[in-house]
This record gives C-alpha cells, sequence and structure tokens, in this order.
C-alpha cells in the first residue's frame, strides 16, 4: 500500500483498514480540524514535510503519541504527521477562502488588527456579517474572500494564475510557497474537482489525451516527478524549481528546456472532466 494513502503506522490503523493489514490496534478515528494558518504535514515525527494542510482543514486522527498526532487529511486522503498543537476540534466550516490569500482581523475595519494570514482553501465559520465584513468565531473576514462551501471558480487555469510568482517551495500548499502539484491540486480544487496531493497520483487521473491531439485549456502535462496546467494550446503554467517560482512559459520551449536540463520528456497528458 501506499504509506502516503494508507491511514496506518506501527501503533494504530483505522477501522477501514481491518483485514487488509496488522496493526496493534485499529481506531475509528477522531474527527479534528487545522487550527493553525499553515502546516506542514510530516512522513514521520519531525521529519520531512511530504504536502501542507491549511486553516480549517479536516483531517482525522489516528493516533497520538508524545505531542504528535498521525493524521488522513480529508481533502485527498493523505497521512501523515503534525504536532498536536496545530490541531482543533472539528470545525462546522460555512466558508472558504477562494482567493490566493487573506486576513483574519480583530474587528471589521481594514484598520484593525490582523490576527492571521489565512490561504486559499482555508475553511471558517461565519456566524454573521457585519458590511463587507463576515464574521467568525476567531474574528473578521473580508467577505468578497470568500465562497460558500459548495461554490466554486469555473477555471482552474485563471485560479492558476493567480498564483504566479509565487516562491517555489517542495511540498508547498499556498501563496506563501507551493510545487507543481500543489497548484495543480489547489487550482482544480478551487473549482470542485478533486485532485490527488503529488504529481505521479495525479498523472492516473482524468483521461490520457491522443498522441498528436492538441492541448486543451485545463489540460495537465506530466513529466516524471512534475507537472503543468495547458493555458492554452502552446502555453502552459506551472510551479518549477527551475525558476524557483510559478510561472507561465511557451509549452514547446518547456520542453525543450526541461529535456536539455537531463529531466526527460513528457510522460502523459491528461484531460480531467
Amino acid at each position: 500500500m501506499d504509506r502516503r494513502l494508507t491511514p496506518a503506522n506501527a501503533r494504530a490503523a483505522l477501522e477501514s483498514l481491518r483485514g487488509k493489514v496488522d496493526a496493534p490496534r485499529f481506531v475509528a478515528g477522531e474527527a479534528a480540524s487545522v487550527a493553525v494558518p499553515l502546516a506542514d504535514l510530516l512522513k514521520a515525527p519531525a521529519g520531512g514535510r511530504d504536502r501542507q494542510v491549511i486553516r480549517g482543514e479536516a483531517v482525522t486522527v489516528i493516533d497520538r503519541h508524545e505531542g504528535w498526532a498521525f493524521v488522513q487529511a480529508a481533502k485527498d486522503g493523505f497521512c501523515g504527521y503534525l504536532r498536536e498543537d496545530q490541531l482543533g476540534g472539528a470545525l462546522a466550516a460555512t466558508h472558504w477562502v477562494a482567493t490566493p490569500g487573506t486576513h483574519l482581523y480583530d474587528g471589521p475595519k481594514v484598520q484593525h488588527r490582523e490576527l492571521a494570514a489565512l490561504h486559499m482553501h482555508a475553511r471558517v465559520q461565519v456566524t454573521g456579517m457585519q458590511g463587507n465584513w463576515a464574521e467568525t468565531p476567531q474574528g473578521f473576514v473580508p467577505a468578497m474572500h470568500l465562497k460558500p462551501l459548495g461554490q466554486f471558480h469555473d477555471d482552474p487555469a485563471s485560479v492558476a494564475q493567480m498564483f504566479l510568482r509565487t516562491p517555489y517551495l517542495w511540498g508547498g500548499n499556498s501563496r506563501a510557497g507551493i510545487d507543481c502539484s500543489g497548484l495543480a491540486q489547489g487550482a482544480f480544487l478551487a473549482c470542485g474537482i478533486p485532485l490527488p496531493g503529488d504529481s505521479d497520483l495525479q498523472s492516473a487521473c482524468g483521461t490520457e489525451i491522443p498522441e498528436g491531439a492538441p492541448l486543451q485549456r485545463d489540460d495537465l502535462l506530466f513529466w516524471k516527478g512534475h507537472v503543468a496546467i495547458a493555458l492554452s494550446p502552446s502555453h502552459m503554467i506551472h510551479a518549477t524549481a527551475a525558476y524557483m517560482a510559478v510561472v507561465e512559459e511557451e509549452t514547446e520551449a518547456a520542453i525543450a528546456r526541461i529535456i536539455a536540463g537531463g529531466d526527460g520528456p513528457v510522460t502523459g497528458r491528461r484531460r480531467l472532466g
């Protein structure tokens, strides 16, 4: 089983895996949510970053041990470790942040003090409105930066373009830093289209585009360990370590550059929806 998607560690496993894996104990799991603006989802306690999770995102806690929680993220099934102090209780969210970022304020005016950054896909519970401000139990958020749960953007490529010049960060999932698969996942999730967290998993989604067929906007191009989103038959957008940023490129020129750099040819082209 893929470690990233298997809700089991050496101490516990979810009940859904009973009979499929060996584990000291099986648990129903505990509903929780991310309580900090941005948290690294780690391969092991104090280990390397696999991906990131964002404030308000739902997770299932499978095990707690020595200040660490082993969790599974609801958005894509990704499993990993968070510090226990990065978690809060289950959140009755009503809205999500639909812009690359915004802030939580201590009052409904731009002059009020900001309390925390909120990144795209952060979830909040709106309890009321004061003018153009949405009130939550933690503070106020500009209402124009939110969408109700279940309402989405309509074009993943346009969402990706909101992140132009965002710095590249391996395993990143926000405008503070993002990688190729984080950009693709975030752009499609913002349009209500589920996508896994890593490019190798994303490359199995949708349908293969026939060889020789032109690319369409929102098609995905894959290399070994890399993904880009087509903007048109001739241009694409991606988060790339070559420029350490999210950039737009002419597709054929990018393909030639990547081959010349030793990272190989395009390995697949997929169309979602």
